[in-house]
């Protein structure tokens, strides 16, 4: 299956320049936010809260989010002009936290003027644009890293541990549910507003890349799906489920990984013991034909391992303070935003013709 440029293709290592070199030698960051909504005063708060890094400025159009960080930040430039921010020469990186569909704009004249890039889940609108800024990035020696927060939660950086070290034997399935009454967007459905979490977590632990994707749901208030279940099929026959939901009556943040060793839980909204393993499984035994094929079902213990309760976005945004200055590719860079992007516009092509297998 076709794939586009691989990580390999279009590492950035191989662009060294003067400039990057420089910007990498210095002791800290200085950041630009564009977008101070509902998400970017948890990106300005840890920003700040880092020891390498700087935010210089703040912009959004709307003045009433101004006049909130102004209150909390009395000292800091803002503007309702985003040009300020991403033609600044005082600015080493931009933090994009505005709609989807403002993404590659921003992403693309922030990058053109030498600057780092952040970006809000989903990377991008479509795969084309982020393939164009991938490469953009890399002729410029550029980091671009997608905001995937949930790999950097104690728990999910847990259970890959869990898998990368053979705990749960090999994987037969991934199934996810994140259901919840609202929030409704007005300019993505469901699909593109909450399962780039699941599907960037699955990404991250499965580490095999997918061949085909389905995905049934419904629409009852406008043209964008506010329900909608997403299948993805793995060469190796792992299985993952995606369950995405903005009218369920109850919040739901679960997730079970199936092994043939042993089967894990997490529920994230569990505010102690958020991932349980269990020592439960199948065993089967041929006989001399089908019918004498025997299945057997194990169970025995189940603990709860300790997870690092540190913020998410504070290790992500650390993460990518290290990367630039460092001069290192993150692993939620853009090649990663991508495979999330070609999945999302799978599981909408197969949505709107309800159900139909695309084969990625």
């Amino acid at each position: 299956m076709s794939s586009g440029p691989s990580a390999a293709d279009l590492s950035d290592s191989a662009f060294p320049s003067r400039e990057s070199r420089a910007r990498n030698n210095a002791d800290s960051v200085r950041v630009g936010v564009i977008g101070y909504g509902y998400w970017g005063p948890n990106i300005v708060r840890n920003f700040r809260a880092l020891d390498r890094c700087e935010v210089i400025s703040v912009c959004d159009r709307n003045a009433k989010a101004l006049k909130r960080a102004q209150k909390t930040y009395p000292a800091l430039h803002l503007t309702t002009d985003f040009t300020e921010v991403l033609a600044s020469p005082d600015i080493d990186a931009v933090a994009i936290v505005t709609p989807v569909w403002t993404h590659f704009e921003l992403a693309k004249k922030a990058l053109e003027n030498g600057k780092h890039v952040f970006v809000e889940k989903p990377f991008t609108s479509t795969s084309a644009q982020a393939t164009q800024l991938i490469e953009l990035a890399c002729k410029k020696n550029l980091r671009i890293m997608v905001d995937h927060t949930f790999l950097f939660s104690g728990a999910v950086r847990k259970i890959r541990e869990l898998v990368d070290n053979g705990t749960l034997g090999p994987l037969y399935y991934f199934d996810s549910t994140r259901v919840n009454l609202g929030l409704f967007q007005h300019d993505v459905s469901v699909v593109w507003d909450l399962a780039p979490h699941d599907l960037s977590i699955m990404d991250y632990i499965v580490r095999e890349r997918p061949e085909a994707v389905v995905a049934t749901g419904g629409n009852h208030f406008n043209d964008l799906a506010d329900m909608a279940f997403i299948t993805v099929y793995f060469p190796s026959n792992i299985t993952a489920h995606i369950n995405v939901n903005w009218l369920s009556p109850v919040k739901v943040r679960t997730t079970l990984i199936g092994g043939r060793d042993k089967m894990l839980v997490w529920n994230d909204i569990e505010p102690d013991e958020k991932i349980k393993v269990y020592d439960k499984g199948v065993e089967i035994t041929n006989g001399q034909s089908v019918y004498d094929l025997l299945v057997s079902y194990r169970s025995g213990d189940v603990w709860g391992p300790k997870v690092d309760a540190t913020e998410a976005l504070t290790l992500e945004l650390g993460y990518f303070v290290d990367c630039i200055l460092e001069g290192k590719a993150p692993s939620n860079d853009g090649a990663a935003g991508l495979r999330v992007v070609r999945l999302l516009e799978a599981a909408e092509e197969s949505l709107k013709d309800r159900g139909r297998i695309i084969v990625l």
